[in-house]
């Protein structure tokens, strides 16, 4: 589905991944990322965010948390990042985003709270009493006193399987007033995830119950005499979902996939946001009428349900003689060791010829690689650096992703 908003939006992101991986510069196995376009991205969320007074904080996972993704979104003015679990955090920081929050989805493990703690989070989620008393101890061992974000739920909320827990929103009023009284920690707001979801039947993002339990904790805690209560509403962020959000009372959003121009509403609607994330591959070996391409990075996000896949076969780096073919993906349970591409329709395929996917990425959950494109706009692509999907330099690349490593940890 995104192969062909590629094709519409972005044709020149996909001739320059072809000429880069033909030249030997982009690997296999590689999600490749238009930073020119990701900048312009960022900057539209930015500035519509500023406009309706709402803070955003760039969730940098599903790209593998590059640190020259992370760079461009930073230069854009997306200086702080939330990070999913704590490694992501860490990476995120490594990368040059502050940590803006952390503790949701992922709750911190209880020794690592002093890991946590060291990033000075300007927010830390937690879901009960216990992981808010880690929070705090661990703060005050470093004299700061923590904003802590409540995660709360009420029945008829919607959550993914696996993703449930949080304080009776029932119970707000009296569980800030618990994170208040914590030496090292202060209550600062609530969450919870996801506030909004795309809707397949009507093809816009609406709403979830748990925007409205949100909202109603909110006017709880106003009640009871609290002024100023953080509102965080994740979910499906792009720049066309941000005047609903702002209207129901959230005060922080969590551009994820909408930085890449890939949320669920992309797929079906031209919105702000343009595609600028792409996988590249390339033929191992023909058996029967099938290209074999390596894989490691085939992990599809199953948010658009599990569709058919195609991908383009650029011979020689020629992209004018792309073929569109059917390609059949590992079973969901199987490793991905290669996709099988149908050539009932192609003709001269052979191994090492370019093959460009466009799908909806988890980088950070596959062996993939991740690389930054700069000057796709201006005619003049190269690649950034090539980094593993936790944003490290993988072993064996040449010593200039080594010094883009090394730059990035230093800014």
């Amino acid at each position: 589905m995104f192969l062909d908003l590629l094709r519409r939006r972005n044709p020149a992101f996909l001739r320059a991944a072809a000429q880069l991986h033909h030249s030997g510069q982009l690997p296999a196995n590689t999600y490749a990322l238009d930073l020119d376009t990701v900048g312009a991205n960022a900057t539209a969320i930015k500035r519509e965010a500023d406009r309706l007074g709402l803070t955003p904080f760039a969730m940098t996972k599903q790209i593998g948390r590059n640190p020259d993704f992370c760079r461009t979104v930073r230069d854009a003015g997306i200086t702080e990042a939330v990070g999913v679990d704590l490694q992501c955090a860490l990476a995120a920081h490594q990368g040059g985003l502050r940590t803006g929050h952390l503790g949701h989805l992922v709750q911190i493990p209880r020794h690592e709270a002093a890991t946590a703690a060291a990033l000075r989070p300007r927010y830390w989620t937690v879901f009960n009493d216990a992981k808010a008393g880690e929070a705090a101890a661990a703060s005050a061992a470093l004299g700061r006193d923590q904003a802590l974000l409540a995660r709360i739920v009420a029945p008829g909320d919607t959550f993914y399987r696996g993703h449930e827990g949080g304080f009776d929103a029932d119970d707000i009023v009296a569980v800030a007033d618990r994170l208040d009284a914590l030496d090292g920690a202060r209550f600062a707001g609530i969450t919870s995830f996801p506030a909004q979801l795309f809707d397949k039947a009507t093809g816009k993002v609406l709403p979830t119950p748990n925007l409205t339990t949100l909202q109603k904790a909110a006017e709880r805690l106003r009640a009871a005499g609290r002024e100023h209560v953080e509102l965080n509403a994740p979910g499906t962020t792009s720049v066309a979902i941000l005047p609903m959000l702002a209207e129901a009372g959230a005060t922080q959003v969590e551009p994820g996939h909408g930085l890449t121009g890939t949320t669920p509403w992309h797929a079906v609607e031209d919105l702000v946001e343009e595609p600028a994330v792409l996988y590249v591959s390339e033929v191992s070996h023909l058996h029967g009428k099938y290209a074999y391409v390596f894989g490691g990075g085939l992990y599809v996000d199953p948010v658009l349900g599990l569709g058919s896949t195609r991908a383009l076969i650029v011979r020689g780096g020629d992209f004018d003689s792309a073929q569109l073919v059917d390609v059949e993906m590992p079973a969901p349970e199987a490793i991905d060791y290669y996709a099988m591409a149908d050539l009932s329709n192609a003709t001269g395929v052979a191994p090492g010829d370019t093959v460009i996917f466009g799908f909806r990425p988890q980088a950070f959950v596959t062996r993939a690689l991740t690389a930054g494109i700069t000057g796709v706009r201006s005619g003049a692509p190269a690649v950034a650096g090539v980094y593993a999907a936790d944003g490290s330099v993988p072993i064996g690349l040449d010593d200039s992703a080594d010094t883009a490593s090394t730059e990035s940890a230093a800014s």
